[in-house]
This record gives structure tokens, C-alpha cells and sequence, in this order.
């Protein structure tokens, strides 16, 4: 899994509430087990027309917002089924960090399991930074995860609060594989003590 430290990136507006994993990526796509190739199916219904062209309103077809890394959104994100699928859409997207004013448990947990930092911020902090997404082309804001800040070009800052194992594993790049492999040398060494003290678990009995 990739570290997140510090993110300096465009910012894609999403003002609507209540979004759930069902719009974030719908059904069709869940075929596959792979974390690729998914931004096709990405708000898939709501970047097109009734007619199946795309809508240009939508901000993932506007050239503006192209490249963006950082999708700032209103409350109760990723509600919905624990589609694992979501948090992978966003990040082959391009998204590495989702800011909402709140957040469905799951998808907020799963997040962290595929190096997308979640941050909550206030309501009234998250319509202030969408109101100035939206009138300025090329807004980014500047995420320092060691400090836990989101910081405006005109230099405000915004604090958020992080569980410190959430933090720790997240800024080293670590999932639950990740955690598993630290104690690498230790699952050898019990291992290789299992097959001398109970080889007869280790035969294969296939004729």
C-alpha cells in the first residue's frame, strides 16, 4: 500500500449528501477482483445523460477538475453496502484523500485498508472550502497528515482528528498484510519449529 505524508493536489467538488457506494460504483462492476480499471464504473450513472452521453456538468467530465486527488464531498459519504470496490474506484481515479463533514463506518474503515486518507472536517469548514472549489479553476488545498491540517492557498487551516494507529499505518504505507509481514521472521522460525516437532502435519497424504 502506498504511504500517504504529505499531499499537495487538486480538489473535485461532489456537493450532494448521503452518497452511497451504489453511486460511488454500481453493481455491474463488482465482477472483478482487481483494483484496476475501475474508474470506468466511477459515479457511472451520474456522468451520464438519460440519452447515455455524457453530462457535462458533472465534475469528473470537466476539464477543470482533470487530475484531481483530493474529493471534497458533504455528509454521510460511502453509506450504503461495504463494497470494497468504492475506496478502490476513487483511488484508481486519481483520489487520494476524501474530505466530507462525515462518513459511513465501513467505507471510512476501508479507506484506510487501500491508502486513502478519510478526513473529517465541520460542516460549516467543508461549505466554506466547496464554495471556494467551486469559484476558483486549479484550487488545491495542501493535506500534512504528521500534522493532521488541511491548509487553503490563503493559508487557513483546518484541523482533523485521527486515530494514531489509523495514522501510524496509513504515513508507513502499512494494511493488515502489511502489519502481518513485520513479523515475517518470527512466522518462518514458528513454522520451521512446527515441521520438527509435528512433521505428520506437514505429509502429503494424496495417493
Amino acid at each position: 500500500m502506498q504511504a500517504f505524508t504529505l499531499l499537495t493536489g487538486l480538489v473535485a467538488p461532489l456537493d450532494r449528501v448521503n452518497v452511497d457506494t451504489d453511486q460511488i460504483i454500481p453493481k455491474q462492476f463488482l465482477k472483478t477482483i482487481k483494483r484496476t480499471g475501475l474508474r470506468e464504473g466511477l459515479f457511472y450513472d451520474w456522468r451520464k445523460q438519460k440519452d447515455g452521453s455524457q453530462d457535462p456538468m458533472f465534475f469528473l467530465n470537466q476539464p477543470r477538475f482533470q487530475g484531481a486527488t483530493i474529493l471534497l464531498t458533504r455528509d454521510n459519504f460511502g453509506c450504503g453496502s461495504s463494497r470494497e470496490h468504492a475506496p478502490w474506484a476513487l483511488l484508481d481515479q486519481g483520489f487520494r484523500c476524501v474530505i466530507a463533514s462525515s462518513f459511513a463506518d465501513i467505507f471510512y474503515n476501508n479507506c484506510f485498508q487501500n491508502g486513502i486518507l478519510p478526513i473529517v472536517l465541520k460542516a460549516d469548514e467543508v461549505l466554506a472550502t466547496m464554495k471556494d472549489v467551486l469559484a476558483t479553476p486549479g484550487y488545491q488545498l495542501t493535506v500534512n497528515l504528521e500534522k493532521q491540517t488541511v491548509t487553503t492557498p490563503n493559508d487557513t487551516s483546518y484541523r482533523f482528528e485521527i486515530e494514531p494507529f489509523r495514522k501510524d499505518c496509513l504515513y508507513r504505507g502499512l494494511d493488515s498484510i502489511g502489519l502481518t509481514l513485520q513479523h515475517e521472521a518470527s512466522i518462518v522460525a514458528y513454522e520451521t519449529q512446527r515441521k520438527v516437532e509435528t512433521p505428520w502435519l506437514f505429509t502429503d497424504l494424496r495417493p
